[in-house]
């Protein structure tokens, strides 16, 4: 089959791959994207997919927490432009259904669309939000989390982090213990972990790690004739690896390399008297996962100028 040029670019932003590599596993794959990026990582070509495929919707994200409540929210709200996210009203919008979910608890977004917001619901804000910026704008997203958490938002809101801990109200309440969750925050938002440790890593991903693993040994030369037993002992290596780069907890914490995050939450925790547990994260980056609306600006002008 015919594998176009904008498929080979796509494969080639998500992998990191040569133009050649990408359309040949493109052509091998018959044009399956999964297929191509599992080709690539076989042959030793690529590393993991990258997590975000095409971050292009507008918007913002957006995350906090009520120390009070013990409660923290965070949420993705899109639109059309970049320009809305800079719009105050967007901005209080965004942040009034923050703080909507900490108080009413909806379980998920159509719930939310109900919930009570000034005088009327959240759609009826919504809705008239629309009317005075004149794009069409919707609610994505969001996790609520109860219990100490730590809240961070990055860069005017592209990537939004919220950290549940478990730990005693009077750790919780300590200013270092505040600092120590902007930390993790910030760890999750600079080194995007996918899981928290490895006990949370699905089987089935496990299992297709190795697998890809065994395929890279049969395909090299110097791995391929080895016995099953050092294969083995190298895939338990390269498992390590994986679970350093992947899961939070054993990732090297990015403000002291000599440190894990794991180690980094046992000395806090020594410091402060008491017990602190990294229980569950969410990261959010504006636009995740979403096809941008690729519109061709002065042509827009000059048709309308015409």
């Amino acid at each position: 089959m015919a594998i176009s040029a904008k498929d080979v670019m796509e494969l080639r932003k998500q992998t990191d791959c040569g133009m050649m590599e990408c359309k040949k596993a493109l052509t091998d794959a018959e044009g399956d994207f999964a297929k191509a990026i599992e080709l690539l990582r076989e042959r030793g070509l690529a590393t993991a997919a990258k997590k975000a495929g095409r971050v292009a919707a507008e918007g913002m994200v957006y995350a906090d927490y009520c120390p009070e409540c013990k409660v923290g929210v965070v949420i993705e709200v899109n639109a059309e432009t970049d320009f809305v996210a800079k719009n105050d009203k967007f901005v209080e919008f965004v942040k009034e259904a923050a703080k909507v979910i900490m108080q009413q608890n909806p379980a998920d977004v159509e719930a939310l669309m109900s919930c009570k917001m000034g005088e009327g619901s959240v759609d009826d804000a919504l809705k008239q939000l629309i009317l005075v910026i004149k794009e069409n704008i919707k609610v994505r997203r969001f996790v609520r989390y109860e219990g100490p958490c730590a809240a961070y938002v990055h860069g005017g809101g592209t990537h939004a982090v919220l950290v549940n801990f478990e730990t005693s109200d009077e750790i919780a309440a300590k200013p270092e213990f505040t600092a120590y969750g902007k930390d993790i925050a910030m760890q999750v938002a600079a080194a995007n972990p996918s899981y928290l440790d490895e006990a949370s890593v699905p089987a089935a991903v496990v299992d297709k790690e190795k697998e890809i693993m065994l395929v890279q040994m049969a395909n090299d030369p110097k791995n391929a004739n080895k016995p099953e037993a050092v294969k083995i002992k190298m895939i338990e290596g390269k498992m390590k690896k994986y679970y350093k780069e992947n899961c939070l907890v054993d990732q090297e914490f990015v403000k002291d390399s000599d440190l894990s995050v794991a180690q980094y939450t046992a000395k806090v925790a020594k410091e402060l008297g008491g017990d602190i547990k990294i229980v569950k994260f969410a990261r959010f980056q504006k636009g995740e996962g979403l096809e941008k609306r690729s519109d061709d600006f002065a042509a827009e002008v000059a048709s309308m100028v015409k």
